[in-house]
């Protein structure tokens, strides 16, 4: 996801200043960045939010009134391999049986839905504060090189950020430790004598080869790990297409059609990460609105009119009773898109449709590529679960 920290501490220069990057390498670097804070770096390009903003392209589009599968989707090939009960990187966690059910399928408007969502999102209660404070659990799905099991490295992300200029951003990142993702993944770790300590695999280019070799992980919890920096520029606080100012991001439009030319216009045909792969105009709208939604300190009236512009888009799906990474129940919109070698993902969005909350964003597995190789469709294999978000006083204790 990709969405994204040690980028900050040991971001390769060739991710700077907007460059063109192969894909596989920007993914497999972000979704290993996910594991600390997303405080933007004191560069001139603010990456955060950076989840999901590099798996590129569009898939075949579904029509506005969807076809909505009440659950997580398709039971998977191989349900013994799935992370979870529900499809979520949560269920990713050990499960009596690691097994899933195909549930009913429902008939759903998906404009319906996000119309709905829009008006609850827009009634929501603002609020103010000295800062913009989020707090988020994420999760990646990976494959530990010498026992061939999959693993959930699990990672806590909290972020301050000042509504004045000038100010500096903190971030607090924890490693909640990795865990088996399925009781079948637990046996094979057991055999494996239970190490505290392992490598994940990463997979390259070539047949899934390593080209980017393994990195470590570990059972245990380590420390929390408080940062802080300047704002870019003094006054950068967040990525929508292109750097923005809190001033920026306060006076979006809401009336939808103005709110996606204004974001329409830093669309150049390509990833939202600056890489060299083609992605269609509704995909990089969805991926640039999932940010707004779920991240930034708009008014509740331009997130309502951010689901408002998702109700629009042909290739939209809504999926009922979705399940996140902490347990709760949702409605997920998602978009596909083809990943390097030869995959397709679903990126989607879950949210709280009473509320118009945002809960969690999640790619799934819906072709296994490069990317998720030895991955089943249906497969969450990251995952980014939003605690909780809003305006406060007070920074981060000790500052």
């Amino acid at each position: 996801m990709n969405p994204i920290d040690e980028l900050r501490a040991a971001k390769p220069a060739h991710l700077d200043d907007g460059g063109r990057v192969d894909e596989l390498t920007r993914a497999t670097e972000l979704a290993r960045a996910m594991s600390g804070p997303r405080q933007a770096p004191a560069r001139r390009r603010v990456v955060r939010p950076a989840w999901g903003l590099g798996l590129a392209g569009a898939a075949a589009a579904v029509t506005a009134a969807v076809v909505v599968v009440s659950g997580n989707g398709p039971v998977p090939a191989n349900p013994s391999r799935a992370p979870g009960g529900t499809g979520a990187v949560a269920s990713a966690e050990p499960s009596a049986s690691g097994t899933r059910t195909r549930a009913p399928r429902v008939a759903l408007p998906a404009r319906q839905v996000l119309l709905a969502a829009a008006e609850n999102a827009a009634r929501q209660d603002e609020g103010s504060g000295d800062y913009w404070h989020s707090e988020s659990v994420s999760r990646n799905l990976y494959t530990v090189k010498d026992g061939g099991y999959l693993v959930v490295d699990r990672n806590r992300l909290e972020g301050w950020t000042p509504s004045a200029t000038g100010g500096e951003q903190w971030s607090r990142s924890k490693s909640l430790g990795a865990r088996p993702a399925t009781e079948q993944d637990r046996k094979a770790w057991e055999r494996a004598g239970s190490p505290s300590a392992f490598k994940a695999v990463i997979p390259g280019k070539g047949g899934g080869k390593e080209k980017y070799g393994a990195i470590p992980l570990s059972t245990s919890p380590r420390p929390a790990r408080t940062e802080r920096s300047s704002l870019v520029d003094g006054d950068k606080v967040f990525w929508l297409g292109r750097n923005v100012t809190m001033k920026d991001l306060r006076g979006l439009p809401s009336d939808p059609a103005k709110l996606k030319k204004w974001l329409m216009a830093s669309y150049e045909g390509h990833g939202t990460e600056g890489d060299s792969q083609e992605m269609s105009g509704d995909v990089w709208l969805f991926t640039v609105s999932m940010g707004l939604i779920m991240d930034m300190p708009v008014t509740p009236e331009v997130r309502g009119a951010a689901f408002r512009m998702l109700a629009e888009l042909d290739e939209a799906k809504v999926t009922a009773d979705v399940t996140d990474a902490e347990g709760r129940s949702g409605t997920a919109v998602s978009v596909q898109e083809p990943t390097h070698g030869g995959g397709i993902d679903e990126k989607r969005l879950v949210f709280d449709e009473s509320t118009g909350r945002a809960l969690a964003r999640e790619n799934v597995v819906v072709k296994a590529g490069t990317f998720q190789a030895g991955l089943e469709p249906g497969t969450v294999w990251t995952s980014e679960v939003l605690i909780g978000s809003g305006w406060t006083d007070a920074g981060p204790k000790g500052s």
